[in-house]
């Protein structure tokens, strides 16, 4: 087997909209990004962590406390643009692993599971995670959770904001999947993707994992039961302090 080298990317930025400076907001006395760096750093099958940042507050919190960090251009339109900037930079690398930078409480073995998919399908372009919801979960009829449709070998269908599928008749056992914001890419693959311009359903439905589909290129989903949330308001963030707090 081919030597391989899998590199995961952290991509934070200052600038949100609904929380400014989230990425150092402190949960438990430490940044936010930090929680996510020291949960790759339980992993097994990635080599290296960089947080990629445009703000110069960002890099300087993750160097305190020991990260690395790779300054990128603030004119990415999105997170995958900014991790292809650091790809282009890491020639030894075969596989990037887009961490999102406000996920806590990822699961390490989930990441290690993608990057062993990875490395045992070689020619793997592009690799995601869901998580099972109920039919009656809120989640489903909620445009901010991701939902998306799997064939048969795991590949993926559609990703939409809608409830997808549609259940025009009663269907026994229908499972909903919600799409965790992980992904994993043959770094070739991630160079010929930021190449490709936004597509018509990426712009349509503002997810970019559907540029990909449009233009043929399979994207595999590994089904987990991690449920871990993401950070998007000061609010969850809160809550998320209060419940490390206490135990």
């Amino acid at each position: 087997m081919a030597k391989t080298y899998s590199v995961a990317v952290l991509p934070a930025r200052w600038g949100s909209t609904r929380f400014p400076g989230k990425p150092l907001h402190l949960i438990a006395g430490k940044p936010l990004i930090q929680h996510v760096w020291e949960r790759c750093k339980l992993c097994k099958n990635i080599d290296q962590i960089i947080v990629a940042t445009d703000d110069e507050r960002i890099a300087t919190g993750v160097e305190a406390f020991g990260g690395e960090v790779m300054m990128t251009r603030d004119d990415h339109p999105s997170g995958t643009d900014r991790i292809a900037e650091v790809a282009e930079q890491i020639p030894e690398a075969t596989h990037i692993v887009n961490v999102q930078g406000d996920e806590p409480l990822i699961c390490p073995e989930l990441i290690d599971e993608l990057v062993t998919a990875m490395i045992e399908e070689p020619d793997l372009p592009m690799i995601t995670a869901a998580n099972p919801m109920a039919a009656d979960d809120p989640a489903v009829d909620d445009p901010n959770v991701v939902k998306v449709v799997i064939d048969s070998y795991g590949w993926a269908l559609y990703f939409s904001r809608s409830r997808i599928p549609f259940a025009r008749e009663k269907v026994d056992d229908l499972t909903f999947y919600r799409h965790k914001g992980i992904y994993g890419f043959r770094r070739d693959f991630l160079l010929q993707f930021v190449d490709w311009p936004p597509s018509m359903l990426e712009q349509t439905e503002c997810l970019e994992q559907l540029r990909a589909l449009e233009n043929g290129a399979g994207i595999k989903v590994i089904l987990t039961d991690d449920q871990s949330p993401g950070i998007d308001t000061p609010e969850q963030a809160a809550i998320l302090d209060q419940n490390l707090q206490s135990t």
